[in-house]
């Protein structure tokens, strides 16, 4: 007997959309380096509807807070405006991920940067000073989270290799450009 528990590979569910999976669970960091600009637009919107909205409200009919009434009520609203434009912001990025929306420019990206890593012989995902186990749970727990963002606001923030996704293609397309530069 042993004393290494083996525990099962749990793979991700994969789900029919309309545009192929790029990761099913994104880093973070990566999440933010894929954005397009039309999601930054699309949450500095939001972020400013708040505060403008409550300046408006206070021209059209004034709250009488009194002198420094005001500040704490915008400071509020600017918090929450810009916390609601991030996550949208967020959200908007991922989606591109799961292939839920047009997500070609990502692709792309993906293709380009992973081929890069894989000429250079770094793992794909990053590296992770985390046991197996833990990146394992750490998948299962964010995997497909930005589904839910409006809910419970949930990141991956550990790089681990179970990302819903063949990286076959990967190694197959640095072959191919090996190939044609010889």
């Amino acid at each position: 007997m042993s004393n290494t528990e083996q525990r099962p590979f749990v793979p991700s569910k994969t789900i029919k959309t309309d545009f192929p999976l790029i990761d099913s669970d994104p880093h973070f960091r990566r999440v933010i380096r894929y954005a397009r600009n039309s999601d930054y637009a699309v949450g500095a919107g939001v972020a400013t509807v708040g505060p403008i909205g409550m300046l408006l409200m206070e021209k059209i009919q004034p709250s009488q807070v009194g002198k420094g009434g005001m500040a704490p009520i915008m400071r509020l609203t600017s918090a929450v405006g810009l916390t609601a434009g991030f996550l949208l912001f967020y959200q908007r990025s991922t989606l591109r991920f799961y292939g839920w929306t047009e997500n070609q420019r990502e692709q792309e990206m993906d293709m380009k940067e992973m081929v890069e890593k894989v000429k250079k012989g770094e793992p794909l995902y990053g590296t992770s000073s985390t046991t197996p186990y833990i990146q394992g749970m750490a998948s299962r727990n964010s995997r497909y989270t930005g589904v839910w963002m409006h809910i419970i606001p949930w990141f991956n923030f550990v790089n681990h290799n179970q990302h819903g996704v063949d990286t076959a293609k990967y190694y197959q397309q640095a072959e191919k450009e090996l190939e044609e530069k010889r």
